[in-house]
This record gives structure tokens, sequence and C-alpha cells, in this order.
């Protein structure tokens, strides 16, 4: 139960901490999906914008037992991207199978966005990134 506790408590500090979790909850530029179509892999990745769209945090949410290895998104803004929260770590019980804490992006960009990272996307986990500043 310490694992789950620990995990409430840590997302409960990201929503307060990182308002593009909550702000723009009903208008239509505070969210926009990066892939809602990858049914193969069982993935789901969406972007999540405040007030100002360059204080993004990414969303992905692994649906499978099986960590994903690589796994490209297309991201907005060039720069390092922090694991702000990855359910599978140890900390919640999980076997810590991530991204060791940033992720680069990558020129060569995918769906549709002008840039990319390749993450390890834990199974049957969620990962939240945001751009260092």
């Amino acid at each position: 139960h310490q694992g789950i506790q620990t995990l409430v408590r840590d997302l409960n500090r990201l929503y307060r901490e990182y308002p593009a979790l909550h702000r723009k909850d009903c208008e239509d530029d505070g969210f926009s999906w990066i892939e809602a179509n990858d049914s193969e892999q069982s993935v789901l990745s969406y972007i999540r914008y405040g007030e100002n769209r360059e204080d993004a945090v990414i969303v992905l949410c692994n649906f499978t037992p099986v960590v994903r290895e690589h796994y490209q998104i297309g991201v907005p803004h060039e720069g390092a991207y922090e694991e702000l929260l990855n359910t599978d770590s140890r900390f919640y019980g999980g076997s810590d199978k991530g991204n060791l804490g940033v992720v680069q992006t990558r020129y060569g960009g995918a769906h549709g966005q002008p840039f990319s990272l390749r993450l390890t996307l834990p199974p049957l986990g969620v990962v939240v990134l945001r751009r260092n500043s």
C-alpha cells in the first residue's frame, strides 16, 4: 500500500505544480493528441497546455504488459525533456523501466511535430514529461 500512497501523493503534487495538467480543461487549445491511433502497440500520447504553450506537459500511456523500447513521439519544441512521473518507478513498487530522468530531442519530427523523442515506456504504465526551460 505504501507504493500506491506515494504515487497518489506525487500525482497530487504534479497537479498542483504543473498548471497545464488542469488549466484549459474545457478549452480546445488546452489539449492535443500526439498519437491516438496506435492500436498495434496500445499506446496513447497527448500534450496538455497551460496559459503558455511552452509550458506543455506530455503524457504517454502504455496499455500492455510489454516494455516499449525506442518508442518515438513527435514534440513541438527542441531540448531536454524531464520525466516528471513514471508509474513504474521502484518508489511505487514498479520495475523501474524508464528513461533515467531526462531525454533529449532528435532532429526529424514525427506526428506532425518538428522534433521527436525516443522513449522507453514501462509496461502497463504512464510517463509524464516536460521540457526543461
